[in-house]
């Protein structure tokens, strides 16, 4: 095992560990759950603190996700398409959130977590309010912070082109070009799970096909 493999299968054993208990997990919890000598974890981070930051990181990564909606067949009904994308979506946001919640609430990293971007692009946080709390946690205008804002773009982007992917075959049937229709609708799946009531997927993926009106009526 190389060893950026065994820091992957580190915070892998870790993550559901800071999920529950935040920075009050221990280095031997870690270890006990990923089967191996505490003396490894510090091997491969230095102290707990990296190995906290590199959870956040890997939580914050939307490589997986991206992967997923990219490659929902086109052969399924747009609405059935957009369904799956803003399941995998919100999934994505909540696991992220799952962490950063039991972080901050835990008393917060005590150093900046890397940037954590999709592998083959630029290095970058991921999109959603965590990214946000990082970049203002650093100031906004210090170079990490512009990092993470340029981060927060090209993670933005990378999931706008694959959900453009996911419009193309109807492009000739759509009001608005498939560029713009992604955005709207990352836009709205970020925001979709909040409120008293959050939408269901299903609800977003009408509401945005169809407009507010049953049966897609307008206002006279």
């Amino acid at each position: 095992m190389s060893p950026e493999q065994r820091r992957e299968m580190i915070v892998r054993a870790a993550l559901p560990l800071v999920v529950e208990y935040g920075t009050s997990v221990t280095t031997a919890q870690v270890a006990r759950a990923a089967g191996i000598g505490e003396g490894t974890i510090f091997r491969a981070f230095g102290d707990k603190d990296a190995l906290l930051a590199a959870c956040m990181a890997e939580a914050a990564r939307p490589d997986d996700t991206l992967a997923h909606v990219a490659a929902i067949s086109l052969e399924l009904p747009l609405a059935e398409r957009l369904i799956e994308a803003s399941e995998a979506l919100r999934g994505y946001l909540s696991r992220m959130g799952a962490v950063a919640g039991a972080l901050a609430a835990s008393g917060g990293l005590r150093r900046e977590f890397p940037a954590a971007g999709p592998r083959k692009g630029p290095a970058s946080a991921s999109s959603g309010d965590t990214t946000e709390s990082a970049s203002a946690s650093s100031g906004g205008t210090t170079e990490s912070g512009k990092r993470a804002m340029n981060g927060r773009e090209a993670s933005m982007a990378a999931t706008r082109e694959v959900l453009a992917g996911l419009f193309e075959p109807e492009r000739d049937r759509l009001r608005l070009d498939p560029e713009r229709l992604a955005e709207a609708f990352q836009f709205m799946t970020m925001a979709s799970g909040r409120g008293v009531t959050p939408l269901t997927s299903a609800e977003l993926v009408e509401l945005f096909l169809h407009g507010a009106y049953a049966g897609g009526g307008r206002e006279n």
